[in-house]
């Protein structure tokens, strides 16, 4: 933190005096900050991971702030809708927004005519959180490794399907990144809810899908989806024995979904530090962190710049994936 306040009071001298009366005006509205409720947005629907997650720092930041933080879903358009309400709200730190791998990083991608600008409208607070995806298929398919689900695919172009929670999610691109880097040819249902792709899953109508880990291993646990691998780079405490994708037979594959929180731009900086820092803490918070690792996530931090750094990052990546699949919206 006192590295981006040395930067910004630096940028004051340069400036001028009058930049500098707006530094110290904007810190005192971050000492007095917050003085109302502030409402956190989640571009989804209730009962979700998002709203989960939304749900544990909003207990928590309601304690830390003396003010109530309440969690706003707002589902709709591959969260287009949510995204939107944030983009366009005042600037004042009493909107902020749950941001994620799909809505910050790939939807651009995909949904060409977004109704705001991702880097001109929105500001990162904090990543606070990442996930991988688990491969799993149904259990009356043949194949028990990721080798062999590789072989039956090349075999029967065209004849396996997999399931996803709609253009643009992480469950999505995990399969068309799968394809592309195997040279299958697989076909891609979407669905509207996790919960019913897996209900499809384990009655063999699809036949595989990269599920979240805190949907999916519940059924893989319960032995109703043989679950293969996992997306992300290492292993996975919950499953020591389950190898990666990556190990399996992909060299180089890795697909983490992520979250963190987002607000309007220009919300004055001071504020967006205190926020940081409150979401710092509640991370740091044992029972937060049990909380969230029982979702089946993993507490993350950071700064925005980190956070920033890493959707510039991610959206490059994904763009490069979606125009090879030639992924188009529904």
């Amino acid at each position: 933190m006192r590295k981006v306040i040395s930067e910004i009071a630096c940028a004051c001298c340069i400036c001028g005096w009058s930049v500098a009366g707006s530094w110290f005006h904007a810190g005192a509205q971050a000492a007095d900050y917050p003085q109302r409720p502030i409402r956190y947005i989640v571009p989804s629907a209730a009962s979700g991971g998002p709203d989960a997650l939304a749900r544990i720092f909003a207990t928590e930041l309601t304690r830390q702030f003396g003010h109530q933080v309440v969690v706003d879903n707002r589902p709709g358009a591959s969260g287009t809708i949510g995204m939107d309400l944030i983009a366009k709200a005042a600037p004042d730190g009493y909107t902020i927004g749950h941001g994620n791998i799909q809505t910050l990083a790939i939807a651009r991608s995909i949904l060409p005519k977004l109704p705001y600008d991702i880097e001109r409208d929105l500001a990162p607070v904090i990543q606070h959180s990442y996930t991988p995806n688990m491969l799993g298929i149904a259990p009356a398919l043949t194949a028990n490794s990721v080798t062999e689900l590789i072989d039956l695919a090349k075999r029967q172009p065209g004849k396996l399907v997999f399931a996803s929670t709609g253009n643009g999610s992480s469950v999505h691109i995990s399969g068309e990144l799968f394809k592309l880097m195997t040279q299958t040819q697989i076909l891609h249902v979407p669905y509207k809810a996790s919960a019913a792709a897996i209900v499809d899953l384990i009655a063999g109508r699809v036949h595989l899908m990269f599920d979240n880990i805190s949907a999916i291993s519940p059924h893989v646990k319960a032995g109703r989806v043989k679950g293969l691998a996992v997306t992300s780079a290492k292993r996975v405490p919950a499953f020591p024995d389950m190898p990666t994708v990556a190990e399996a037979g992909v060299p180089g594959f890795e697909v983490v979904a992520w979250s963190g929180v987002i607000v309007p731009r220009g919300v004055p900086q001071p504020i967006v530090i205190k926020l940081n820092q409150a979401f710092s803490a509640a991370l740091a918070i044992p029972s937060v962190r049990e909380r969230i690792w029982l979702l089946g996530v993993e507490p993350f931090g950071g700064t925005p710049e980190q956070f920033r750094q890493h959707i510039a990052k991610e959206t490059a990546k994904w763009a490069d994936v979606v125009k090879r699949a030639n992924i188009k919206a529904d």
